[in-house]
């Protein structure tokens, strides 16, 4: 477990690595792995648990997956974080937490009254940069939204993106007002000439509303991106087993790197739908 304001080792599903990032799986590769970065419109969207069901898909498929996660804030010591989170629903992923911050603020904020070191994007980029040349995927989870500073020189989620040049993808909510706060992402995102990979929905209600079910086709419009997924709510609380087995039929083709099934939603996330937008409505009602 790391300090905060500390760079801490990979953790492989829970066993202390040091600096080790070799994989098994990841011997047959020729060149550095994808690295997809996963943001959110906020705090609260979904984007551990919609990292957790990218990983447990691509392992699924049999590629090796790492995650990283550059700053965990509000958790202390001995607490497990969020990139511990994943590897217990998504199973053997490489874990890697760069600085851990004990009060529940932006990663500036918790960094400057901890008293310690803030998230250096050299740093970061580094660490991914090594995990990718030993695995298939490398999955960058934020924290809170794409603009939350990691110092107080103004760094944020979208610099270490570029720096990366890595495509981005969007976590959104369901309901009410999640248009805006998408929308304000994505012209952040092309502004900064970074590329967004789509957008998931992560946490469908079973019984979405008008606005959670118009949503799944305006979100898309408003992004200029398209609907990658829609993870149901509850999923965090699935069995692993359960979890693993239903992930990819989350997301749309292609996602994870493999042809997966169509997403689809609702309780237990339903049964196989052929349109990724309008059946995922019908499946919730």
């Amino acid at each position: 477990m790391t300090t905060p304001g500390t760079p801490g080792g990979p953790t492989r599903h829970g066993r202390q690595r040091g600096t080790r990032t070799d994989h098994g799986r990841a011997n047959r590769r020729t060149g550095p792995g994808e690295v997809l970065v996963v943001t959110g419109t906020g705090t609260g969207v979904g984007k551990t648990v919609v990292t957790a069901a990218l990983a447990a898909a691509a392992l699924a498929g049999g590629r090796s997956v790492a995650v990283v996660k550059p700053a965990q804030t509000g958790v202390l010591a001995d607490q497990a974080g969020d990139v511990q989170e994943v590897a217990r629903l998504a199973g053997d992923v490489t874990a890697y937490e760069h600085a851990r911050y004990p009060e529940p603020l932006a990663p500036a904020t918790a960094a400057r009254r901890a008293g310690t070191a803030p998230v250096r994007i050299p740093d970061v980029a580094r660490q991914v940069r090594r995990l990718a040349a030993h695995h298939d995927l490398v999955l960058v989870e934020g924290a809170g939204g794409l603009l939350v500073r990691f110092d107080d020189d103004g760094a944020t989620l979208a610099d270490l993106a570029r720096t990366l040049e890595a495509p981005v993808l969007v976590v959104a909510a369901a309901g009410l007002g999640t248009l805006n706060t998408t929308a304000l992402t994505a012209e952040a995102l092309r502004s900064r000439g970074l590329a967004c990979r789509g957008v998931v929905i992560g946490s469908m209600p079973d019984g979405p509303d008008l606005a959670s079910r118009c949503n799944v086709e305006d979100l898309p419009l408003v992004a200029g991106a398209p609907l990658a997924g829609v993870v149901p709510a509850g999923a965090a609380v699935l069995e692993p087993a359960t979890f693993r087995a239903r992930s990819a039929t989350w997301f749309t083709d292609g996602l994870v790197g493999r042809e997966a099934p169509r997403p689809r939603a609702g309780k237990g996330a339903g049964t196989d739908r052929a349109d990724p937008r309008r059946d995922q409505v019908r499946a919730t009602r």
